[in-house]
């Protein structure tokens, strides 16, 4: 009898140790693998896609972690957003993929759930602090809100601004114009490096790439924007500039006579002499010889 219910004892209890294993292995887990400098990825930075570039180089200098919420975000907008959005979150799932497959690049993708019900940016943030791990963004706000917290942000967007050029005043440069801006008769463009730039005069040439000259740049924490209006606009002002300033002939001005130089008037003189000499010669020859 004692035999019979240490056994039953014994079977109750590795039921008990295996449903437990079970889930466990089935629930979400917040705790990163990798004993390396973790670095979370939001949505904005794999959207963005400057994040393979950087990765391909070795700047990052640890393992970049993707959480399950926000590849569980892209593939919401994927499927449910408009145009614009399915397309960058399609985007998006594909730099996770080249990122997985990239050599020398540890990527883990952590199993925190597929939905973060108070949020995508909140679930970083609480993993971050978690983990001590560091956030990569471009998400202006995810930035604030996280440098408030104490938590490490790397910003692609000032990185990009420590290594980029400065676009002076004057400088061309052809834009791509792909949508409307702020006003009606602008239009807006993006450098390679995703620099905003706005071009007055130009929302007729949406879809064409235009040769543009700056007229200034703003610096931001969000990023550089700048202005700029069409090359070819700016020569034709130039050129009515300089016919305007180019000196007319007056109007209902007489043509002015020429004199003939009193040098002029005797050499004249002379040659009629010659010739009137040499016909009478030629009638002196002529009577001569008859």
């Amino acid at each position: 009898m004692n035999n019979t219910i240490e056994l039953l004892l014994v079977a109750v209890t590795l039921v008990i140790l295996g449903e437990v294993t079970y889930l466990l292995t089935k629930l979400p887990r917040s705790s990163i693998k990798s004993r390396q400098r973790a670095i979370l990825l939001d949505t904005s930075v794999l959207i963005d896609g400057r994040i393979l570039g950087i990765a391909k180089s070795g700047f990052m200098g640890g393992t970049l972690v993707i959480p399950r919420s926000v590849v569980g975000e892209l593939q919401f907008l994927a499927d449910n957003g408009d145009p614009d959005k399915r397309t960058r979150a399609r985007y998006g799932l594909d730099v996770v993929s080249e990122l997985q497959s990239m050599p020398g690049v540890e990527v883990e993708l952590l199993q925190d759930g597929s939905r973060a019900k108070e949020g995508v940016d909140n679930q970083l943030l609480k993993l971050a602090k978690e983990n001590n791990s560091a956030i990569c963004t471009i998400d202006f706000n995810l930035n604030k809100v996280a440098v408030v917290e104490g938590i490490q942000v790397l910003n692609i967007n000032e990185l990009a601004q420590g290594l980029r050029m400065a676009h002076l005043p004057g400088e061309t440069m052809l834009v791509e114009l792909v949508q409307k801006g702020q006003d009606n008769h602008q239009a807006v463009g993006y450098l390679p490096d995703g620099t905003l730039v706005v071009v007055e005069q130009a929302s007729s040439q949406i879809g064409q790439t235009v040769q543009v000259e700056v007229t200034r740049s703003l610096q931001t924490a969000a990023g550089k924007m700048m202005f700029a209006r069409k090359a070819e606009a700016q020569q034709q002002k130039q050129q009515v500039k300089q016919s305007r300033n180019t000196p007319r002939a007056p109007q209902n001005q007489k043509p002015v006579r020429q004199q003939n130089h009193p040098q002029q008037r005797r050499s004249g003189t002379a040659q009629k002499r010659q010739r009137v000499d040499h016909e009478s010669n030629l009638i002196d020859l002529v009577q001569s010889q008859q």
